[in-house]
């Protein structure tokens, strides 16, 4: 008996790298799997549904359940499809990984516009597209029976949307984007029973070829933390029921670590109570505002994951 027999998920951009690898290891801990895959490249050009018909009859050979979905994750009606489709073939849904998400690179001051929405649309609304979907399928199960329903919703954000890197306002945006969306959904959703976590993977994928393109690969049967497949068993434990008590976190993971990340928090604190603020009195504050420099307040670089260097 595996981790997940007799459940159910969908996983968008499963055709390749690490969503691919998170249906794989879905699938042998005995979950079915939806495998949605458009099959575009990593800009998000064309369609393809080869990719996606390779992982289910991969998963079918070993012996376990998985139909393919093309929908374009970012179209609203196309989102509504694969979760009906899911709940049509499989009889339930339990478990929605979302993975999809395309590159278009550029700096700020270069990006089109056709550049920055076209990968906010894709990373953001096909990220909660899917999402508001499951969880209105999940609310009409709540309401039948009464019971909390046992779902997971693991969502894909980026250190790039957690950090901030270079070149990327789009996709950086975008992935903070759902880091935020995430602590919402969990919000919205603890009541009937839904836990929401996001995962921030770094990874040896074709999203992420130009980033790693000097790294040297491991030698043959060595271990390759940057390996795709080492981002599913996280996923896979987040949506088991070994991870019932965990919901609304972050947690950045590569196959050398995994390191549970929290946003903004208040760090310093000044009052004014009684007293308007002006310009020259947040001056004389400064130092207590900002930590009396005991910490930089500039820009900090971004620092690669291990395995980068």
């Amino acid at each position: 008996m595996g981790l997940l027999e007799g459940k159910v998920a969908i996983v968008t951009g499963a055709g390749r790298g690490i969503g691919r690898e998170h249906a794989l290891l879905l699938a042998r801990e005995g979950a079915a799997v939806m495998v949605n895959d458009l099959g575009g490249d990593g800009r998000g050009e064309g369609a393809d549904l080869t990719p996606a018909q390779q992982v289910a009859e991969e998963i079918r050979q070993a012996g376990g359940r998985a139909e393919v979905n093309g929908a374009d994750v970012a179209d609203w009606s196309a989102a509504e499809g694969l979760v009906k489709q899911t709940v049509e073939i499989f009889g339930r849904l339990d478990i929605l990984v979302n993975n999809a998400g395309i590159l278009r690179d550029r700096m700020a001051f270069n990006m089109s516009e056709e550049e920055w929405d076209v990968v906010v649309n894709v990373v953001l609304k096909g990220c909660f597209a899917p999402s508001r979907f499951a969880a209105a399928y999940w609310r009409e199960q709540f309401k039948k029976t009464e019971e909390r329903v046992d779902g997971a919703i693991v969502n894909t954000a980026s250190e790039s949307g957690l950090y901030g890197n270079s070149g990327q306002a789009n996709y950086g945006a975008a992935k903070a984007g759902i880091a935020a969306l995430s602590t919402v959904l969990a919000r919205d959703l603890d009541r009937i029973g839904v836990r929401v976590n996001t995962i921030a993977p770094t990874a040896a994928t074709r999203l992420l070829g130009t980033v790693l393109s000097g790294r040297e690969e491991p030698a043959e049967g060595a271990y390759d933390p940057l390996a795709p497949s080492a981002i599913a068993p996280l996923v896979v434990w987040l949506c088991s029921d070994l991870a019932r008590d965990v919901n609304a976190q972050v947690f950045a993971v590569s196959g050398a670590r995994i390191q549970l990340v929290r946003g903004y928090h208040p760090v310093t604190q000044i009052d004014s109570a009684e007293q308007a603020w002006s310009p020259d009195r947040i001056e004389d504050l400064k130092e207590q505002l900002l930590g009396g420099g005991r910490f930089d307040t500039g820009i900090p670089p971004f620092m690669p994951p291990l395995g980068w260097e």
